[in-house]
């Protein structure tokens, strides 16, 4: 069958990245980046690289609507004109009897561009409710504010070839290397090609960008503020400062330098807990550099002070003139492909279509002249943003809520309080691609929606640039455009409120959706009067501002020192340091860092479905200094306890001085599709910054305690469709005090269990789920005195299943078996006596791509090699370049050996 090539973009982090899509007409077959993107050039990383896996299985999709009448009633699948009607007469009901407060939408950064407008169309102008907030407030809120109170309007002053021309890279809060790869490896091939280029990382843990940089400050977690403080204060008394700047370009500097007095470089490096010559250091680069860039992500945001951290750093540039010139100026790395596409519709709570406000009269009838609605149907209270949401759900101000594309279960800080919200709304909507969220339990109604390669509108990426996003096969099912659905439910909610009116939603296609969005910007910063489908598809994606009559957007924002506020200059803003929002304490000892990792996305439901993601990292792990393991008698691999005021779980040890002594980590993306929780935001706390309403999500005070759970399982199963087996499977990980799925190997699905004692039924219920029944294949051994049960199964000569329950011991030996995949040469009883296996253990993958091990890089390492000399002989590094930091680390740790 003859293959077809379409044109997208990748549906990860904000870079933005073009692909080329291969198909044979009903599925995705293969993909490559697009060489002509100008984000990108042709490169990916390994979670774009694998995104035809993510789509070569329906199994776990979202495939039909379906509804349930009670809260203690399956859902059944039903049609969608029945669903559509429902929608509109429950929230048609609920806003005669309470209000359009009494309803609220919580949408995704993963959306289009047009999928978020009709959503925000639907809530504002429809509805009349500015009840509708997105997960990029949990991402990029605090960036946001502080740009707008800065600066005068959203969007970063700054585009990628900035990457390439800067003199000073200062990282602040972001592991670039795993949060946005291809972005690095533009900045790695920058600093090849000028050794010179100095790269300051700050970040309480050494990642793989720390191990990289020319100096790390290790800053205790939550003290940014203070550092760039102390860093203004040193630049100010060396005169590495920018009078004629600041003076004819801003405002607010002597409230400024009066506050930054006090910031002593001593002051401020004892706050943080660094070297007072690293702060100096790192203020002489940033200061006397030709071109200073910044580049900052959730470290800085998912914080209660994540405005005043974005602020302290903008000062920064404001105060030595390095912002609106080529390599400068202080750049926020979008954490979601169309978190800034969703800003410039006006989807959230707090803010209107076009970069408008809520709360400015001129505004409003701006945009109800535009949707032809009444100017006071628009409501001038700012709506409720995602945490204070789901609280009036909890508390029943809101009745009812619909959900798109994003999994609040497992995102939202604190989830114990998340899922009694849900518990308790009235009804709720949720519209997925994917049906195995762990917010997915929670719907009345689910809705299936369309996914990457069934989709097509425009997305933004994190330089301003608006990209076409192409449909390449059929969606599955009777999954439908989130633009779609969105629209058809509003018509009939029209019909509920407004019978006489003319449709507000009269659109057949994207296109039109697109059109309209783009009249709404006119005359605004972030002008696109000048873009249509048919320009993007002439000339390729294009950066805003475009006005109508322009040739090509603007690169660089503020390149003439005037900015987007009312007299054109920007604002300084006296930012007094303060401390994190939970601080530890004797009972609570603990810094909880949270953060990526390199192969999986967010909540896991698409990198999840594709086993070779989780070689890198095979299961989750709190990580922990060494001295800190060592004074509570920890080892590594033992399972611990962590736990915060509001709650905790239980997750297997690892040991690292990455981390420093007083700190843990863990990351954010296991859920309860692959834990016994709902992940590491059960210990997370609510409490938001005051200006972005972004919640602190990468600190919580906690205890750290062994976890004593005797009874352990240990299970693998390879299976054609390992997804389906993972359905089978999940149900049983809430019975346990600690259960993990991994999926490895070529479609091998392992399961980690703790309690205890043994649960009473369970063992036969995953027998069930594994399919593991008696048979000629299958041997047993039951030890009942130990409560020891033994089951392994072998298919073609091969091992395929097993599991050891009550003592896991030489269960891992087995499970290094059964993923080498070869014929059995043991006798079959040997099983049960692993020790005497033929078995080499498995090495940990450092490269997905070609998938080599650490044992093997150490070993051409060792002889040696260097990092041109590991590519060339194992391959390592030569794909997708997400590996290379980590090639980087281990060659600069790995000495040769001596001749």
């Amino acid at each position: 069958m003859s293959k077809t090539v379409t044109k997208s973009t990748c549906c990860y982090c904000g870079v933005g990245c073009g692909v080329l899509i291969e198909s044979d007409g009903d599925r995705i077959t293969g993909i490559q980046g697009d060489p002509t993107h100008p984000a990108n050039f042709g490169r990916l990383c390994t979670k774009g690289m694998n995104l035809p896996a993510t789509a070569a299985s329906a199994t776990g999709r979202a495939l039909y609507p379906e509804l349930r009448l009670t809260r203690d009633a399956e859902r059944q699948r039903v049609d969608w004109d029945a669903a559509l009607d429902t929608v509109a007469e429950r929230f048609a009901d609920i806003i005669r009897r309470h209000g359009p407060d009494a309803v609220a939408f919580y949408v995704s950064g993963q959306l289009l561009t047009e999928d978020y407008y009709i959503f925000n169309k639907l809530a504002k102008g429809l509805i009349g409710t500015n009840n509708i907030d997105t997960n990029s407030r949990l991402c990029m809120s605090s960036a946001v504010t502080a740009y707008k109170q800065a600066l005068g309007a959203d969007g970063p002053p700054t585009c990628y070839e900035d990457l390439e021309l800067a003199d000073c890279v200062l990282f602040a809060g972001s592991n670039m290397a795993y949060a946005h790869p291809v972005l690095f490896r533009r900045l790695e091939a920058a600093k090849a090609a000028r050794p010179d280029v100095k790269w300051i990382v700050v970040d309480p843990r050494r990642t793989d960008t720390a191990a990289m940089a020319d100096l790390h400050l290790a800053i205790q977690p939550g003290t940014d503020v203070a550092l760039f403080n102390g860093m203004l204060h040193y630049l100010i008394w060396e005169g590495l400062i920018d009078p004629d700047y600041i003076g004819g370009h801003t405002t607010g500097f002597a409230e400024l330098k009066a506050l930054v007095r006090d910031y002593t470089p001593k002051m401020a490096a004892e706050l943080c807990g660094i070297l007072e010559a690293d702060l100096i250091t790192a203020a002489e680069w940033f200061g006397r550099s030709p071109s200073s860039l910044s580049l900052y992500c959730m470290g800085l945001n998912q914080s209660s002070h994540g405005t005043d951290k974005n602020l302290a750093l903008i000062n920064l540039h404001l105060a030595t003139g390095q912002i609106g010139k080529p390599g400068a100026g202080p750049f926020s790395l979008t954490g979601q492909p169309n978190a800034m596409g969703g800003r410039e519709v006006g989807g959230m709570a707090t803010m209107l279509a076009a970069h408008r406000d809520i709360d400015n009269a001129a505004h409003r009838a701006e945009v109800a002249d535009a949707w032809g609605v009444p100017v006071e149907r628009l409501s001038a209270e700012p709506g409720l943003p995602a945490v204070a949401m789901f609280d009036a759900i909890r508390g029943g101000r809101i009745k009812a809520v619909w959900i798109a594309c994003t999994n609040p279960a497992h995102s939202l800080p604190d989830l114990g309080n998340v899922a009694e919200a849900l518990e308790a709304a009235e009804f709720v909507v949720v519209q997925e691609a994917f049906a195995n969220t762990d917010t997915v339990p929670y719907a009345d109604l689910l809705l299936p929606a369309t996914t990457w390669g069934e989709k097509s509108g425009t997305v933004t990426n994190s330089e301003r640039r608006i990209s076409r996003v192409r449909a390449a096969v059929a969606a599955p099912g009777e999954a439908k455009p989130d633009w779609w659905i969105a629209a058809e439910a509003a018509r009939r909610i029209e019909a509920e409120l407004y019978a006489d009116d003319a449709s507000l939603f009269p659109y057949q296609n994207p296109i039109e959706i697109f059109d309209e969005h783009a009249g709404l910007t006119t005359g605004r910063d972030l002008d696109i009067g000048g873009l249509s489908y048919a320009r993007l598809e002439a000339d390729g994606p294009q950066q805003w501002p475009l006005p109508s009559g322009a040739t090509t957007g603007l690169a660089r924002r503020y390149a003439d020192g005037v900015f987007a506020t009312a007299d054109g200059r920007a604002r300084f803003h006296a930012t007094a340091y303060k401390p994190v929002a939970e601080p530890t304490s004797a009972r609570y000892p603990f810094h909880l860092l949270t953060g990526r990792l390199r192969d999986q996305w967010h909540g896991m439901s698409r990198t999840g479905r594709v086993p070779q993601l989780f070689s890198h990292t095979p299961e989750p792990t709190l990580t922990m200094h060494p001295n800190d393991a060592e004074r509570r008698g920890l080892k590594a691999g033992e399972l611990v306890r962590v736990e915060s005021k509001r709650g905790g779980l239980v997750l297997p040890l690892a040991v690292s001085d990455e981390v420093q002594s007083g700190s843990v980590f863990a990351a954010m993306h296991w859920n309860g599709q692959f834990l016994n929780s709902g992940g590491i935001n059960t210990a997370s706390l609510p409490k938001v910054d005051g200006k972005s309403f972004q919640p602190e999500l990468k600190h919580a005070a906690v205890r750290v305690e062994r976890a004593l759970l005797p009874w352990r399982a240990l299970a693998a199963c390879r299976s054609a469709d390992v997804l389906a087996l993972q359905a089978a499977v999940q149900p049983l990980l809430a019975d346990c005090d600690y259960a993990a799925i991994s999926l490895q190997g070529d479609g091998t699905l392992v399961l980690r269990a703790a309690c205890e004692k043994a649960p009473a039924g369970w063992l036969e219920r995953l027998f069930d789920a594994l399919g593991l029944q008696p048979g000629p294949d299958m041997l047993e051994y039951r030890d009942a005195r130990r409560g020891v049960v033994k089951r392994v199964g072998w298919c073609d000569g091969r091992l395929a299943c097993f599991v050891f329950a009550g003592d896991a011991a030489g269960g891992d030996a087995l499970l290094d078996t059964l993923l080498a995949g070869e014929l059995w040469q043991d006798p079959r009883l040997a099983v049960f006596s692993p020790k005497g296996l033929s078995t080499t253990p498995r090495e940990r993958i450092v490269c997905n791509c070609k998938q080599v091990g650490e044992a093997q890089i150490r070993a051409v390492l060792e002889r040696g090699a260097d990092l041109n000399e590991l590519k060339a002989t194992l391959g390592c590094g030569s794909v997708c370049g997400s590996c290379v930091p980590e090639l980087k680390r281990l060659c600069a740790a790995t000495a040769p050996q001596a001749a």
